[in-house]
């Protein structure tokens, strides 16, 4: 398995991180992917994947876009190590507004842009706001380009306008296993395993049975055991074909 958005660096972790990474290995976690929220975050995550043998991002997430460092390419090309496979965590977040919209909407175009010049995957994130992400997807996510909707709790239509229009990939975490999420699970059922790759956001959204911890990559198992009976196909299929997802999205070796 591979939990392709983390935050293993978050302070959550500092007092037991050695013990985190060795559980999630001795639960099958093959990688990590810790993911960078603004400049200095993404240069803990660096710190953190470097350390652990992890692979890491570079990115400002929208609470963070009102501090966009004026030259955002530089900020970004010094924090570039090898162990970088993406650029954000980036998108729009309407629920929280902690940065204004607008401020919102230019970092994620800078960021894009950025990715587009790197040939680097984007992870994006989003959360009431599907017409403004959509309208700036169509212009400045060019064709060629990889990404994928970060923790995706969208409609059936979302998951077919993602993956149909864009070629993205759908990150599938924790909610999967909630029992409010049916409509989560229509939109796994209509798109089909082909651009599924696993999450677990942690910190943040344990999968049952593990509700109301501290999530971990560890846990991602329970995910992946969820989307094998939404799906009604074999546990194995689901973990071959979402390792392979990640691989190519990522260009792990």
């Amino acid at each position: 398995m591979i939990d392709t958005h983390a935050h293993v660096h978050d302070r959550q972790f500092d007092g037991d991180r050695d013990e985190v990474v060795a559980r999630a290995r001795d639960a099958g976690v093959a990688q990590i992917v810790t993911v960078g929220c603004d400049v200095a975050d993404s240069a803990r995550a660096i710190a953190t994947a470097k350390r652990y043998g992890l692979k890491a991002s570079v990115g400002i997430h929208p609470h963070e876009a009102k501090d966009v460092p004026a030259d955002l390419d530089a900020a970004f090309d010094a924090l570039l190590e090898e162990c970088v496979v993406a650029i954000g965590e980036t998108g729009l977040d309407y629920y929280y507004d902690h940065s204004p919209r607008d401020a919102q909407a230019r970092a994620l175009r800078a960021q894009i842009r950025y990715a587009r010049k790197r040939d680097l995957t984007v992870i994006f994130h989003h959360r009431d706001a599907y017409d403004d992400f959509i309208a700036i997807l169509r212009e400045e996510f060019a064709p060629g380009m990889r990404g994928v909707i970060h923790c995706f709790t969208g409609d059936a239509t979302q998951a077919k306008t993602y993956v149909e229009e864009f070629g993205l990939r759908l990150g599938i975490g924790g909610v999967l296993t909630f029992k409010t999420a049916d409509a989560l699970r229509e939109a796994v059922r209509a798109v089909g395993l082909g651009p599924l790759i696993l999450e677990t956001d942690c910190p943040y959204l344990a999968p049952i049975p593990h509700r109301g911890k501290r999530n971990e990559p560890a846990f991602i198992g329970a995910t992946a055991a969820r989307l094998a009976d939404v799906l009604d196909v074999p546990l194995d299929d689901v973990l071959t074909r979402t390792n392979a997802t990640t691989r190519a999205l990522f260009k792990l070796s």
